[in-house]
């Protein structure tokens, strides 16, 4: 009786529901000791060279050719978007218990952090002695006058638009007249001002046909050159690559230009259709800040307005100081207008 008695209550003792803290610790148990086992550094090894991969094409991305297809234009026109990487690669780590892989993946992400971690504080300041906008407006824009008063609406002492269609020239005008007195028009780019300007003329960047201009604008604060440019689209096929030998050979005459320029204070908006990473837009990246990078907030990326993923559209400058730097709302458009506000350097003449 007393043997029964026993193995009845070991039965009993035995059919009891299992503490969920004791379930819980039992789990984590059970995994940590799957990291404790010596194949975790043998699985993941697939992840782990892609996440290697990753970290070279980052931190190696001048050394691709661009002789082939334009393929190192291509990859740092998108080069921060190789940052999503790093989270999907730390999910396989994860679920593969690959201590070698969740090592690798620290490469690219320390790779990205010191290549585009900056960009993520806010770098805003307050003051500053110009207001500048930039907007390509789009040829095909079915709101030309919605599209300039919600620029305006920005609050810019200058204004630079890109792509303007001639027979759109007059509403854009008329819908900045009251805010803007001043103005010059050179082919598809034009440049409103409140304050006067001066020597406007067409900048020759090798196209056939105008599509750049400086021009001197008497600000309170000084004089500055400002250029406006609207350089060639560049197109990704199959069969070609990243197609930019003409955007390419226009940057350079672009920059040839703001290399002559006589006076110390220069800004440059526009559309360059290429971003800061891009190595064929040195000739004007190598002498000019963007103001992004110097005083804005994120990426400030400005194409394509349903969804951004790229900044091409650009403002550089040198001989001022870049003190805010942001992105407008969308208009009719399909690019969005950049702003920025810069100080004047009291050195500069």
């Amino acid at each position: 009786m007393a043997q029964q008695a026993y193995v009845r209550d070991t039965d009993d003792e035995g059919s009891r529901p299992v503490p969920r803290g004791d379930r819980l610790r039992r789990l984590l148990a059970r995994y940590a000791g799957g990291w404790r086992e010596r194949r975790t550094w043998r699985r993941g090894l697939i992840t782990a060279a892609l996440a290697l991969a990753s970290a070279a094409v980052m931190a190696g991305h001048a050394f691709i050719p661009n002789t082939v297809g334009n393929l190192g234009s291509l990859v740092e026109t998108f080069l921060p978007w190789l940052g999503l990487s790093v989270p999907l690669l730390l999910i396989v780590a994860l679920a593969r218990r690959s201590a070698s892989a969740l090592i690798a993946v620290m490469v690219p992400s320390v790779v990205w952090l010191s290549m585009f971690g900056g960009l993520l504080s806010d770098k805003t300041g307050s003051g500053g002695d110009l207001t500048v906008v930039t907007h390509n407006v789009n040829a095909d824009n079915l709101d030309p006058g919605g599209t300039a008063r919600a620029v305006a609406a920005a609050g810019a002492d200058v204004l630079a638009l890109e792509e303007l269609k001639e027979s759109a020239v007059p509403t854009y005008e008329e819908a900045l007249a009251s805010g803007y007195p001043y103005h010059e028009v050179v082919g598809t780019v034009g440049l409103w001002s409140k304050y006067p300007l001066s020597d406007a003329r067409s900048v020759d960047i090798e196209l056939g046909w105008e599509r750049a201009m400086r021009a001197t604008v008497d600000a309170p604060a000084g004089r500055v050159a400002v250029y406006v440019a609207h350089l060639p689209s560049v197109r990704v096929r199959l069969e070609a690559g990243f197609t930019a030998g003409q955007r390419d050979e226009s940057a350079d005459a672009l920059g040839a230009a703001i290399t002559g320029e006589r006076l110390d204070r220069v800004v440059l908006l526009g559309d360059l259709n290429g971003t800061m990473n891009d190595r064929s837009l040195q000739a004007v990246t190598s002498q000019m800040r963007s103001t992004q990078g110097a005083a804005g907030d994120g990426f400030g990326f400005s194409w394509p307005a349903s969804f951004p993923m790229a900044r091409i559209d650009q403002i550089m400058v040198k001989g001022v100081e870049p003190v805010a730097s942001w992105t407008l709302p969308a208009t009719g458009s399909d690019h969005l207008p950049v702003a920025a506000r810069v100080s004047f350097d009291d050195a500069a003449s």
